[in-house]
């Protein structure tokens, strides 16, 4: 039997977003950064396994879970970025942490503001890949204008535990392995985020904002902020990802300066939820590497 899983951390306002956080802890701080169509609450086991060793403050993004939308109605990977900026530059230098499309977004937060990012953990991060898997086309057709906005408006007459299986069944590897209790969780927060009126709004642009991510050139390009990027970094895969192709680990080995590369057997795309323990471990590592100077703290 599965054991009991921990309530969602408390949140709170933090400038123009909502931030769930630990608590009063250890010094050092860290920041979690959802993917598409998810939330703060995607973190919080892995923040519970990580507790004693960082403050941890997961975002809900822009226009997602209990933030409002932007007042500018940006919602690309820019806009993104800044907001977790502004978050960071309220907790000081942390220990950044992105899957999927956070991961983008924490990518160009780190080669951006390097003196915000002690060390940086990707979970199959969404960096550009000229070889999609299926998911990302669906993103990309639901990114195109007018089909998009359709998508979005005859969404809510899908039940919303339909919904959320299929989502599961997408990014989890075996959903055999989701708690019941956790599963209620993200039928009820679906059905609270149905009733916002900027919900669909919100989920359509950030997938405009990833796709556009896709063929953006020049110095702004993910893969060549990667190259810029100087915190220490760890990248994790599952091997049964759906959504970014594993393969991609091997691009992101030879980008990234400083990387360690770690994949998970077992694992598909959310693997802070599917093994949070695993995760942990191997963060706690790196964490603990930058005290030894391997990557020196801001003062």
């Amino acid at each position: 039997m599965m054991a009991e899983p921990i309530p969602h951390w408390p949140g709170r306002m933090i400038g123009s977003v909502h931030v769930r956080s630990t608590g009063t802890g250890p010094g050092e701080q860290a920041v979690f950064v959802h993917g598409l169509a998810g939330s703060a609450t995607n973190w919080t086991d892995l923040m519970d396994e990580l507790k004693d060793t960082v403050t941890g403050h997961a975002i809900d993004l822009p226009g997602a879970g209990f933030s409002p939308a932007p007042s500018d109605g940006d919602y690309t990977v820019a806009g993104h970025a800044r907001a977790v900026t502004e978050l960071m530059e309220h907790t000081g230098p942390a220990h950044l942490f992105g899957n999927s499309l956070g991961g983008a977004i924490a990518v160009r937060v780190a080669a951006t503001r390097p003196d915000l990012v002690r060390s940086l953990t990707l979970v199959s991060p969404a960096l550009p890949d000229l070889l999609p898997r299926y998911g990302p086309v669906r993103i990309a057709a639901a990114a195109i204008p007018v089909l998009g906005d359709w998508v979005a408006s005859r969404l809510p007459l899908v039940p919303a535990e339909q919904r959320i299986n299929a989502s599961m069944a997408m990014v989890w590897a075996n959903t055999g392995n989701v708690h019941p209790v956790r599963l209620r969780d993200a039928i009820d927060e679906l059905r609270r985020r149905d009733d916002v009126p900027h919900s669909g709004e919100a989920m359509i642009g950030s997938a405009r904002g990833i796709v556009a991510e896709y063929f953006r050139r020049g110095e702004a390009n993910l893969w060549r902020q990667a190259a810029k990027v100087k915190a220490p970094t760890l990248i994790v895969h599952g091997r049964h990802d759906r959504l970014v192709r594993p393969a991609m680990a091997a691009k992101a080995y030879r980008t990234f300066p400083q990387v360690r590369l770690v994949l998970l057997p077992t694992a598909g795309h959310v693997a802070m939820m599917e093994m949070p323990q695993v995760v942990a471990a191997e963060a706690r590592s790196l964490i603990r590497e930058t005290r030894l100077g391997n990557a020196p703290l801001a003062s």
